[in-house]
């Protein structure tokens, strides 16, 4: 449930997409936490993740918020939602004004330059003209990199959680075999509400596959009675997290958003990737989870190899994927040691026993992640 409902940017002029097409206006729905300060230099920039939100207050509770690591208090702090979403951005449930109608299956193709270029015209907007700290996990980090890219005098610090430099074969073929879900659902272009539900439900449950691990379903959705045959926990846990995307969550944007993702690769018409990487000035801090299988630490690793002078910290988390979005003392904990007390020269007073915490130790369970209590 968020805090409170984000701010929309009218952009009253054509925006070219990647692709060539051109939407003839854009809206951009934002939040923004805390004030610019005189000099302009307290800017933190959160990019979201697939199908996040711009409340990243709300989601990413244990980092962002007043004595947090990322303090309103202290820093102007801007997340956006981004393009091709349904939480307020101009998207597949946007109206599109040459017909009258929702774009819903017609919205054309995004992929995650196009979503920067909406992030830099927000930027302009907000009168930002550097960015002290930009962070972002899987999608968001993808969107972090690009931006980066585009614009390596603009960051001085960027953080990077469980994300690549190109889209894998692997997470392709993870999002793929979603999309033939939804498609399958026979209902998906019925004029009705329940259009594409149990595709989108099925989607969800093939995505969870890859954002958790072996090691997750097994510590929490063993039954512990031995003689059931049928309707396991893990099984109604499957049904229960597509029914809760459902819930929140649009099937026109999740086909939207899953194909930007397959579009990701840094040196698309720009030359070699390690070339491409080379181009980032900023201090980069590149975070792996050991148990993920959808971005494997061999990305990250690439990531840190050839970003100049980037560094590279791994997490050993239960959770896989999703581990960025859990494990807040951990990441915290990273990015500290990492600023040595440069966010502002302020720390966390409650992270200095942390810091000497061994970087590769096994997490307890957390059990905010338990079955039924994801906010993302």
């Amino acid at each position: 449930m968020a805090l409170e409902p984000p701010i929309i940017w009218k952009v009253d002029q054509p925006f070219t997409l990647e692709s060539g097409t051109t939407l003839p206006e854009l809206e951009i729905a934002y939040h923004a936490y805390g004030q610019l300060s005189a000099a302009g230099d307290n800017v933190i920039w959160i990019c979201h993740a697939l199908t996040g939100n711009s409340d990243a207050m709300d989601w990413w509770s244990g980092l962002v918020g007043e004595d947090k690591l990322l303090d309103p208090r202290r820093y102007f702090i801007v997340c956006a939602n981004i393009l091709g979403s349904c939480y307020g951005s101009t998207g597949s449930g946007s109206t599109d004004p040459s017909t009258g109608e929702t774009y819903r299956q017609h919205f054309p193709l995004v992929t995650i330059r196009d979503m920067v270029g909406a992030h830099e015209l927000l930027r302009r907007h907000l009168g930002i003209d550097q960015i002290y700290l930009a962070i972002g996990g899987s999608m968001g980090g993808q969107q972090v990199l690009e931006w980066a890219v585009q614009s390596p005098n603009l960051f001085k610090y960027l953080i990077l959680l469980a994300t690549n430099a190109r889209h894998s074969p692997w997470g392709i073929a993870f999002n793929e075999s979603q999309r033939m879900a939804i498609y399958a659902d026979q209902t998906l272009y019925d004029n009705t509400p329940q259009a594409g539900q149990k595709g989108l439900e099925t989607a969800r449950a093939i995505a969870m596959l890859s954002y958790r691990a072996y090691g997750t379903y097994l510590h929490t959705q063993l039954d512990p009675d031995d003689s059931k045959m049928e309707e396991f926990r893990a099984s109604t846990y499957q049904r229960y997290q597509g029914w809760k995307l459902w819930n929140r969550f649009n099937v026109f944007a999740y086909l939207t958003l899953s194909k930007a993702m397959d579009s990701h690769n840094l040196a698309r018409n720009r030359g070699s990737m390690e070339s491409v990487l080379g181009r980032i000035t900023a201090k980069t801090l590149v975070v792996g989870i050991e148990s993920d299988i959808l971005f494997p630490i061999s990305e990250q690793k690439f990531l840190a190899t050839h970003i100049p002078g980037a560094e590279l910290t791994l997490l050993d988390s239960l959770y896989g994927h999703d581990g960025f979005l859990i494990e807040f003392a951990e990441i915290e904990a990273r990015i500290q040691k990492f600023m040595a007390g440069n966010l502002n020269g302020l720390a966390h007073p409650q992270l200095q026993g942390n810091l000497q915490k061994p970087w590769n130790s096994a997490s307890p369970i957390n059990k905010s992640a338990l079955p039924g209590s994801e906010r993302f």
